[in-house]
């Protein structure tokens, strides 16, 4: 994938469209530039769409669920079924022992950016008060609350080991 092709890809919270709409756009836009490897990607995320389910209670008072329709589904559901693919092809990536691939790069562009160790530092010395904690280890809660799927818990751990 080129370079230049990689620029028009790409999603944040702040750009004023849903993902779903964005990835849709990107889909006919790897089409169209005849990008196969972002054209496939788009398309793998669409296709785990179904796995995004409503529960819903027939008549009978069975329990079952449905696909959600495409007004449902959230960012926060398109961001967890990107973390998951993503998440495998790291794994994937780690036994190949490769550091990086297009898939992968293309993927985290749909992901908000993560925290850094920083960042987490100055908001925990701003906001986590140790002399009411036993250990700072119990401020891991905290930390996890405010940042969620944005940071690392492994990072968050380590950063407060260092504290």
């Amino acid at each position: 994938m080129a370079e230049n092709q990689k620029s028009s890809y790409g999603w944040s919270e702040t750009s004023g469209v849903s993902l779903y709409n964005k990835i849709k756009e990107d889909l006919k836009t790897a089409m169209k530039k005849k990008d196969d490897g972002a054209r496939d990607t788009f398309r793998l995320i669409m296709g785990e769409y179904p796995k995004l389910t409503v529960s819903i209670t027939l008549e009978s008072g069975k329990k079952t669920t449905r696909v959600k329709t495409p007004e449902e589904i959230t960012d926060e559901d398109l961001q967890g079924i990107i973390r998951s693919l993503a998440k495998s092809e790291k794994v994937m990536m780690e036994a190949k022992g490769e550091t990086s691939s297009a898939y992968y790069d293309l993927l985290q562009m749909y992901l908000p950016k993560m925290a850094e160790s920083p960042e987490i530092k100055a908001w925990i010395e701003a906001n986590v008060d140790f002399s009411a904690l036993k250990s700072p280890m119990q401020a891991m809660g905290q930390v996890m609350k405010h940042f969620g799927k944005r940071a690392d818990g492994n990072m968050v751990k380590q950063v407060l080991k260092e504290m």
